[in-house]
């Protein structure tokens, strides 16, 4: 009777490191989708040269990644309006976003509404809708970030508000100062990925090496 007592006894200790330590990964998985796919979309612009200077729109052909809400929750999108024809609205179409290398599905979803919009979602990657997967409902931009786009030039350096106008000049967009996003869970925790001018470095605030 006594060995039963004892072992109920180790069992609630280890449950009580158990549950919070789950609920810490869950924020930790959140921030690692992200910033992979911050840095996946740098790669995308820095292997794939969307510079056409020959005409006004050209930034709009920058590879980048945006947040939306839709029936799911917060999502994201990485793509290139690369036949510049997004009607200013900065989105990018469904056979313009990147493919998920983790699944081969794209990384793209209707803003608004319906997730899948007019497509399937079997063919969306389910890595990207960050208020179903993770409870993500809320993301807030500060700093060098003036919209909810992030974009690369094929240096891989960082545009924060490029993509949404007729006529860019030259450079315009380009971020300089640091761009904080925060995301807040359901269950009132947080964190926030920094993106750093000039390199477009980025990392988790609070882990640097990350």
């Amino acid at each position: 009777m006594i060995e039963v007592v004892m072992v109920m006894i180790v069992l609630a200790i280890l449950a009580s490191f158990a549950i919070p330590r789950m609920e810490r990964d869950l924020k930790q998985e959140a921030a690692d989708n992200v910033l992979s796919a911050i840095r996946y979309t740098q790669h995308l612009a820095q292997m794939d040269d969307k510079h056409k200077f020959d005409n006004p729109k050209w930034q709009q052909r920058f590879w980048r990644i945006y947040f939306g809400t839709c029936d799911d929750g917060k999502f994201y999108v990485i793509g290139s309006d690369d036949n510049m024809d997004s009607a200013n609205n900065g989105r990018v179409d469904f056979n313009e976003s990147a493919l998920d290398p983790a699944n081969g599905k794209h990384i793209w979803a209707h803003d608004g509404g319906s997730c899948e919009g007019n497509h399937q979602l079997s063919e969306l990657s389910p890595n990207i809708f960050l208020g179903k997967k993770y409870g993500v409902t809320n993301i807030a931009e500060s700093g060098g970030c003036g919209l909810s786009y992030l974009g690369f030039d094929h240096l891989g350096r960082p545009y924060s508000s490029a993509f949404t106008d007729s006529n860019e000049s030259d450079n315009k967009g380009y971020m300089t100062s640091q761009c904080k996003l925060v995301f807040t869970l359901s269950d009132g925790s947080s964190f926030q990925i920094n993106i750093e001018p000039e390199t477009g470095y980025a990392y988790i605030s609070d882990e640097l090496g990350s």
